[in-house]
């Protein structure tokens, strides 16, 4: 084809298509017959599109926001700074009080390169720089963790890092989770000694502890953990490891459970005892409430283990002084005291001591009356006001057994001397109460006439005692005699006797 013939179609191919632009539409050089492509036109921007077109590439960069955890990557260490890259050709710095907080040993494993999280604290400050954080990215992550543990309820591993009077600190993470005391394992609790924090808690320092999260409050930097929800201990396993533990004499604290008419329940780590109404308290009461209430602590002595009916007996009371015991201090085996009978039973009578504190003996019916009587209401009636003497004092079973008809036994005659020259000082020494003392005044010629007086009777009746013993002895002495006289009599009959038969002869 000839050069007139392809510019004669290409003419004909423009009348076919007249919408074609002949800029769109590839020529032929005719000096060098190349093939020339279309040349685009040049389409020139207004203003508003170029503005346009900026917005949208500024709105499309993710900026640093404040408050939020990103992804970052080191980009320069230097002396008291740390240069974090964090996208958006936006690069912030871990400065001051930031870069001091983060722990030595890890600030020497970062590198450049190395990615970390950072906290954004600030999007730009006075100086145009964006302020970040390494540990408060760290801390937001933990919390975050705490919060799924709480709502999964799954246990972690951790250690025991410190302690304070109510519980144990436990890591999670960088956070410090406390573990109140009631929220210990058992065992655990089991394995404590002492009263003070110290000497509970001090030797668990560095073990190893599995526990759940069951508070989070992260505005108050509240992390609750429990040990207690993460063991697989039962209630009934606990009260068997209780049961074999206990022993008679352990002294625990417990908190009251519940009330009866006839005890409280206080639970000492895991397991009821009972606290019997008679066990609360040395004074008299009606109902535990008296004295108890639910919810209170306690501390109470362990006085019976049942393992077989898994059974525990408690006192509160016998951790307190017994006043019964320092009331019987002021009394002794032999003296004289008045008393008041209150009740009567067919095997003796109770009294109630005239003395400081509530005491009351028994008059056994033997020491009633040196007569045989069948009943004591043969002698004494309630209400009588009778003087006794004091025969035993059994401090164990607070018991104090008193005589009736010893009150005038001659074999207390010289305790009873001692005692009245005691108290009226008829000896003469500084010691002891005097008569004088007694009624208010200074010693008197009545005194000395009274004393004169006791001091005769006293020599009477050791004169009447020696007398009664002479006779007595004068008396054996007489049937000694007789006796010996009738022996000699009998000999001798039997004597004659014998001679007589052989002075007879024989048949």
């Amino acid at each position: 084809m000839s050069e007139n013939d392809a510019v004669s179609v290409q003419g004909s191919q423009s009348t076919e298509n007249p919408e074609v632009n002949p800029a769109d539409e590839a020529t032929i050089d005719p000096q060098t017959g190349a093939i020339q492509e279309p040349v685009e036109e040049k389409t020139e921007l207004s203003m508003e599109d170029l503005m346009e077109q900026l917005n949208d590439d500024v709105f499309s960069i993710d900026l640093p926001k404040a408050g939020e955890i990103r992804d970052g990557i080191i980009a320069s260490i230097s002396e008291g700074q740390i240069l974090v890259s964090v996208g958006a050709k936006s690069e912030g710095i871990i400065t001051g009080k930031e870069y001091e907080a983060i722990p030595e040993d890890f600030l020497n494993s970062l590198e450049v390169g190395k990615a970390i999280p950072v906290y954004v604290i600030t999007p730009e400050d006075s100086s145009g720089n964006l302020i970040l954080s390494f540990i408060r990215a760290v801390e937001e992550q933990s919390w975050n963790d705490a919060e799924e543990l709480m709502k999964s309820g799954e246990s972690f591993d951790s250690k025991i890092v410190g302690y304070n009077k109510g519980g144990l600190l436990v890591m999670l993470s960088t956070i410090r989770g406390f573990i109140p005391a009631s929220q210990l394992s058992f065992s655990r609790r089991l394995g404590m000694t002492g009263d003070t924090p110290e000497a509970k808690y001090k030797e668990m320092i560095g073990q190893d502890i599995t526990v759940c999260v069951i508070e989070v409050e992260r505005d108050r930097h509240r992390l609750i953990l429990s040990e207690r929800a993460a063991s697989p201990e039962t209630r009934d396993q606990i009260r068997d490891m209780i049961l074999e533990d206990l022993q008679e004499g352990d002294i625990r604290k417990g908190r009251i459970t519940s009330i009866a008419d006839f005890g409280a329940f206080v639970n000492i780590g895991g397991a009821d005892g009972l606290v019997h109404l008679s066990e609360i308290t040395y004074d008299h009461i009606n109902h535990p409430n008296e004295k108890l209430e639910v919810g209170k602590e306690v501390k109470v002595k362990v006085i019976s283990v049942d393992r077989d009916r898994r059974r525990i007996g408690l006192s509160i009371r016998a951790l307190e002084q017994d006043p019964w015991i320092e009331h019987v201090k002021e009394l002794s085996v032999g003296q004289l005291v008045e008393a008041e009978i209150t009740r009567l039973t067919s095997f003796g009578a109770f009294a109630k001591l005239m003395v400081p504190g509530d005491l009351e003996g028994l008059i056994h019916i033997s020491e009633i009356s040196d007569r045989r009587v069948d009943h004591p209401k043969a002698v004494v009636k309630s209400g009588d006001q009778v003087t006794l003497r004091i025969l035993k004092i059994d401090e164990e079973d607070h018991r104090i057994g008193l005589s009736l008809r010893r009150v005038d036994s001659a074999a207390y005659a010289d305790l009873d001397w001692k005692t009245l020259a005691a108290d009226f000082d008829l000896t003469g020494d500084d010691e002891g109460e005097t008569l004088a003392t007694i009624v208010g005044e200074e010693p008197v010629a009545e005194a000395e006439e009274l004393a004169e007086a006791v001091e005769e009777k006293a020599a009477e009746a050791v004169e009447t005692a020696q007398e009664a013993v002479e006779e007595a002895a004068e008396t054996v002495e007489e049937v000694a005699d007789e006796a010996a006289e009738a022996v000699e009599e009998v000999v001798e009959d039997v004597i004659e006797e014998v001679n007589e038969d052989d002075a007879t002869p024989e048949a």
